[in-house]
């Protein structure tokens, strides 16, 4: 049993406190009490239904749909990589375009998502559409980047360094194969493409959205 967990940039200096990213993860948290405290209806009255956007209604619950989570395994998973790629994207387009583009990133996922199972009544929820995109705008912005990341395996636990390109690489190459997601989700869940979409939104998008020059690396102060 092995397990490779993301946990932050180690080659960049922030240049400001990641707001936009922080109020993303506790809205998410937010929204996921709500889910315990009001179950199953609560769900399906905010997840996207693909047939019922398809058939013209519940057009907000593509909005909505990308801050519910599935099972604790499924939020934890997708805001571990949001924190790990998160900041330093929002770093380099600033807090508002960086939510913009999150919540582009997002919709586009899930209408992907919907085009290919346009009469499916399986609720479509996670954010894991929007990390993809904020993962591909990482891995076009920052491919040799070292990403400090857990390895487990079995009893055997440290603390590595592995190249951006080869974490983010490895997981886009994992959704193409339809094997494995951000985070599993056993009841509804998004599926690979909105996974997919989701992350060429993001690595075509991306210079769009950066209007400020780029945070530098570890140990070098940024230009004025």
């Amino acid at each position: 049993m092995g397990a490779l967990i993301p946990l932050g940039d180690a080659s960049r200096r922030r240049i400001r406190f990641p707001v936009a990213t922080t109020v993303i993860i506790l809205i998410n948290a937010f929204v996921f009490i709500l889910e315990l405290q009001r179950g199953d209806a609560f769900v399906f009255q905010w997840a996207v239904i693909p047939a019922s956007i398809s058939s013209g209604h519940q057009w907000i619950t593509l909005l909505t749909s990308m801050f519910l989570h599935g099972s604790w395994s499924h939020i934890l998973g997708n805001m571990i990589f949001l924190w790990a790629f998160g900041p330093a994207i929002e770093d380099s387009m600033n807090p508002l375009p960086y939510t913009a583009f999150y919540l582009l990133g997002g919709l586009i996922a899930m209408l992907a998502q919907v085009a290919v199972t346009p009469s499916s009544p399986v609720p479509t929820l996670g954010a894991s559409g929007a990390i993809a995109a904020v993962m591909g705008a990482f891995i076009l912005t920052y491919p040799r980047d070292r990403i400090r990341s857990l390895l487990i395996i079995f009893f055997y636990v440290r603390i590595t360094f592995i190249p951006a390109v080869f974490i983010i690489g490895f997981w886009f190459l994992i959704q193409l194969l339809d094997v494995g997601s951000v985070a599993a989700v056993q009841t509804g869940g998004v599926a690979y493409m909105a996974h997919v979409s989701g992350f060429l939104f993001g690595a075509l998008t991306v210079r769009l959205f950066q209007h400020r020059p780029r945070y530098t690396r570890t140990g070098i102060w940024p230009h004025p």
